[in-house]
């Protein structure tokens, strides 16, 4: 999981410094997703090459049918967030929340969004129940270590340096942060506008034709 380092862009002395996007997203999922569709695309070329009759044409058809659902749900999903507004991209759907839109953020078994009056889900961050018990037992030690205030004095150091807290779960201590940031800039007059949840068609339309696709040549055979 990684977040990304804020570098300010060019800007006026009125408006102040830009800063990029901040990112979060999954690595293992990032990973988890290069190593699957390389294991397929190394199956698709092989039956491609070697296999006989119907064999290549119903595995190019099946290419898009799992490469794009694979791609969109491991590659895609990713959060974003700058003084403006909050971009969550989901698989299927993109969400840009505007921070006066923003109502809130929850991490419990998975991370929700509500904003505009609706709830999404954040597929870019998810919530790992291993970690939060890490959390959990490292505040323990500290606490038994006779320092209870070390975590948070620790979590409002990483707080004003604008960076996760260390001692908190990765989703949690994402999701604390976007909250921060909604709060801090929900009065900005950049922060205003509506919430735009768009379809992403490039990944449905390929994936719908290759199931077309797919189905016609196993019943054509």
């Amino acid at each position: 999981m990684t977040e990304s380092d804020r570098t300010p862009d060019p800007g006026s002395a009125a408006d102040g410094p830009k800063y990029a996007d901040r990112v979060y997203r999954s690595v293992p999922g990032v990973i988890a997703g290069v190593m699957l569709l390389g294991v397929a695309a190394w199956l698709i070329i092989d039956a491609v090459v070697s296999g006989t009759g119907a064999t290549p044409w119903v595995a190019l058809a099946a290419a898009p049918v799992f490469g794009f659902p694979v791609a969109a749900y491991t590659l895609r999903p990713v959060v974003k967030s700058n003084d403006q507004r909050l971009l969550v991209r989901n698989p299927l759907r993109t969400v840009v929340a505007p921070w006066a839109t923003v109502e809130g953020l929850r991490a419990g078994y998975s991370v929700e969004l509500f904003a505009g009056g609706r709830k999404f889900q954040v597929w870019a961050v998810p919530v790992s129940l291993r970690q939060r018990k890490k959390a959990t037992r490292r505040a323990a030690k500290a606490a038994a270590a006779g320092d209870p205030h070390l975590p948070a004095a620790r979590g409002a150091k990483a707080a004003r340096a604008d960076q996760l807290d260390p001692t908190r779960a990765w989703s949690d201590a994402v999701v604390a942060s976007l909250q921060e940031q909604a709060e801090r800039h929900a009065g900005d007059p950049g922060a205003a506008g509506e919430v735009q949840a768009t379809w992403c068609w490039w990944v449905i339309g390929p994936t719908v034709a290759g199931l077309i696709a797919l189905v016609s040549v196993v019943l054509a055979t």
